[in-house]
């Protein structure tokens, strides 16, 4: 009886430890599976598409040379030039404005991510300076009408009158694949995305000059007969030029973007810090289309006292300057670039602002008659809006 009532018991005890064993592993697969089951579900929430659109306003540098023939170079420097130099008139527009767009894929349940964006930006401008001097005054002398003032309408002015039209545009298209290996690499939702791929740019400027001077005013106060006014020596000069300079290039990209979350959450409003760098190696080829012609006129006469008010009988025109340069080279342009910025996210949207470059180097042809490379480079502010799908 004993022994029944022992066996009875061992019985019911192993039952209990069995029961409690299984519990024990339920629950211990429970804890584990959790943050599984909870990845996953956030995994399925996660968007597959992203479509970002934006525009920057960005600094332009190393566009080419300006035109510089050699009476705007004379010393000491003519005095319309003083004020309004033909040379600082050409400057190209400090400032393009432009707009950006991506989409990006990134398929649940996979660290990749597929993405193809494009990047474009212009700027025009448009200048008329005319500088002019006071005119050359003098004396008139005779024995009819003594010392005295010569009329406002016989005096000759020096002047300066440039008129420049300049356009520029720049186009950035880049496809990447890029993988996320950011776990735990910043904090539990910071991404770390390295990428590689194909990057194509395309730079274009154009510009086109007219300069028209009267400079080197020299007045004779001695005349032998009273009914002439003094006598003038001056040259005029007259300048056309105009130039057309491109870069296309294709070749591989390097990237990494990085976000780091700093304070809330995706579903209720999250602030996060971003950056990257960028590289890349670009073949191509560069043009250089240009067109000037310089002429010089010499005159040498009296300014009759009539309402004509022309100039007298002489003067002389030298032979044109003539220039017409056309250069095409296959080039190979290192590029590097960077961006750092601040967004917000909640949900599926999101805004970015900050600030990026990029530097293209030896990327343009900007000599005049000799082959002159340019480095390219493009800073400036940005700021986007992101919707995910």
């Amino acid at each position: 009886m004993s022994e029944l009532i022992s066996k009875n018991n061992h019985a019911r005890s192993f039952r209990w430890e069995l029961l409690a064993t299984v519990s024990a592993l339920a629950l211990l697969t429970n804890v584990i599976a959790s943050p599984e089951a909870e990845a996953r579900d956030a995994d399925r929430d996660r968007p597959t598409v992203w479509i970002e659109l934006g525009g920057q306003l960005e600094r332009n540098d190393g566009i080419g040379s300006p035109f510089a023939p050699a009476f705007t170079q004379l010393q000491p420097t003519p005095a319309p030039f003083e004020t309004a130099s033909p040379i600082d008139v050409q400057h190209n527009p400090r400032y393009s404005k432009g707009a950006q767009a991506a989409i990006t894929l990134a398929p649940a349940g996979s660290d990749w991510s597929f993405s193809a964006s494009v990047r474009y930006g212009r700027s025009n401008g448009k200048k008329h300076v005319i500088a002019q001097t006071h005119p050359e005054r003098s004396k008139y002398f005779g024995p009819s009408y003594g010392r005295q003032p010569m009329p406002a309408s016989q005096q000759v002015p020096q002047f300066a009158d440039t008129t420049v039209r300049l356009s520029e545009s720049h186009t950035i298209l880049d496809f990447n694949a890029g993988k996320d290996v950011g776990l735990g690499l910043f904090g539990h939702d910071s991404t770390s995305v390295f990428s590689v791929g194909v990057r194509f740019a395309q730079f274009t400027s154009r510009a086109d000059v007219k300069v028209r001077t009267r400079q080197n005013i020299k007045v004779s106060n001695m005349l032998p007969d009273p009914k002439y006014f003094p006598s003038y020596k001056f040259h005029t000069y007259y300048m056309r030029a105009n130039n057309e300079r491109s870069f296309h290039g294709i070749g591989p990209s390097l990237s990494w973007q990085a976000s780091e979350p700093v304070t809330g959450n995706p579903e209720d409003g999250e602030f996060a810090v971003d950056w990257g760098l960028n590289g890349a190696i670009l073949f191509g080829r560069q043009k250089a289309k240009l067109h000037h012609q310089t002429t010089d006129s010499y005159y040498k006469g009296r300014k009759y006292y009539a309402p004509s008010g022309n100039f007298g009988t002489h003067y002389k025109r030298y032979p044109a300057v003539l220039g017409n340069p056309q250069r095409s080279h296959s080039v190979v342009v290192p590029n590097i670039g960077a961006f750092a910025g601040l967004s917000y996210r909640i949900e599926n949207f999101k805004v970015s602002a900050g600030y990026r470059a990029d530097f293209f180097f030896n990327a343009t042809d900007g000599g005049i008659d000799t082959r002159q490379q340019f480095d390219r480079s493009f800073h400036g502010p940005f700021a986007l809006f992101s919707v995910g799908l």
